[in-house]
């Protein structure tokens, strides 16, 4: 158990210009906040979501299906067995918006292919009925199919209409995928949740595009979510040696990997002398140095009465979760939360208003605060 005191770091940097004199936010309460380990013994855990039932359905990148409920695991049967390779596995999870009517999940998998040679990002929807899935579906896979390791993504996220978004990396290929709406890969996907592709996609007929892109010029996706009040989709990307994204998400959008970017290589020489150009979007925010973020949700409810509306990020470099102030669109302040609990590699609200984290070979955490 790790306890903590609600601190504020003032940010240095916003998105395009430097900022001085930032003054510190006043909290109206003292707040101690308390982590409490509530899934133990979980290895890479993935994505994670509250079943109306208040049971939790997790995933584990190596390739289990998990439901948690009054201290017990089950392990769902029934699962397609994905192409383990380096950051490929077992990944994003959602339900559907009318789960309670038709048991419906969705997840992305790296999936291989025949002689499982290679693989790639592939979407899937399956009834979950008891602790087994039922008619399970692919409903979108990326191509073509590589045995390299990195950059699958992978988040799931629907918004207000009951449209599916799901998120692909590049799969370590930037100077051909990302930019290139005939290739798959370094894009956000939009679908039907039956997985035809909705007519007003952007690139729906024009010739030989992947219609079910949404955006492009993408890095490695790793963080979905849906603003409570707009209801538009937020992205969050890994960078490179720094440049680690923040984007708001709109139709037929290039976000510029890796014509743009606020990162270098690993071995800190350049990719691009650019950090804009026309026709490119610059991000919400972004990270110099990078903190490898991953997981994103706004915190919403009345657990945390001032940090309502503030958005959460994981980070596994750095070991914490981050609180993102946000005041008239912009990010004005960042906190540390439950700094040093391990590397964070999902942040959701569960069905009370709790603050549940995804720790990779610690557990599930919630955050309680108890007001002084």
């Amino acid at each position: 158990m790790k306890r903590y005191w609600l601190l504020f770091v003032v940010l240095a940097q916003y998105s395009y210009a430097q900022v001085k004199n930032t003054p510190e936010l006043k909290t109206p309460t003292q707040i101690t906040y308390t982590t409490e380990l509530v899934v133990p013994d979980v290895e890479v855990p993935w994505g994670m979501v509250f079943l109306p039932n208040g049971s939790l359905l997790y995933t584990e990148k190596e390739g289990k299906l998990i439901r948690f409920q009054y201290g017990k695991k089950y392990k769902i049967s029934g699962l397609p067995k994905p192409y383990l390779r380096g950051q490929g596995g077992l990944m994003g999870l959602a339900l559907h918006p009318k789960f309670d009517q038709n048991n419906r999940i969705y997840f992305t998998m790296a999936t291989p292919n025949a002689d499982a040679s290679g693989g790639n990002t592939g979407l899937y929807t399956a009834t979950l009925m008891g602790n087994a899935l039922q008619d399970v579906q692919l409903l979108y896979k990326a191509t073509p199919d590589t045995n390299k390791g990195n950059h699958f993504g992978s988040r799931i996220v629907f918004d207000n209409d009951g449209y599916l978004y799901f998120s692909v990396g590049d799969r370590g290929e930037r100077d051909q995928n990302p930019q290139d709406i005939t290739r798959d890969n370094g894009k956000i996907y939009r679908l039907n949740d039956d997985g035809t592709i909705p007519a007003d996609n952007p690139f729906v007929g024009v010739t030989g595009a992947k219609e079910a892109i949404y955006s492009y010029g993408h890095r490695n996706p790793q963080g979905l979510t849906l603003h409570p009040e707009t209801g538009a989709v937020w992205e969050h990307e890994h960078g490179p040696r720094g440049g680690d994204e923040i984007n708001v998400i709109k139709a037929g959008k290039n976000y510029g990997w890796p014509k743009i970017t606020y990162g270098k290589n690993y071995s800190g020489t350049s990719i691009t002398k650019n950090r804009s150009l026309p026709g490119m979007e610059q991000p919400f925010y972004y990270w110099v140095p990078s903190i490898a973020a991953s997981g994103m949700t706004f915190i919403t409810g009345k657990k945390y009465p001032d940090w309502e509306g503030d958005l959460l990020v994981g980070s596994l470099k750095k070991t914490y979760l981050e609180r993102l102030v946000i005041r008239n669109n912009k990010i004005v302040a960042r906190e540390k939360i439950a700094e040093d609990i391990g590397r964070v590699r999902d942040v959701i609200i569960g069905p009370y208003g709790f603050i549940h984290i995804a720790v990779e070979y610690e557990g599930i955490y919630r955050i309680k605060p108890s007001f002084n």
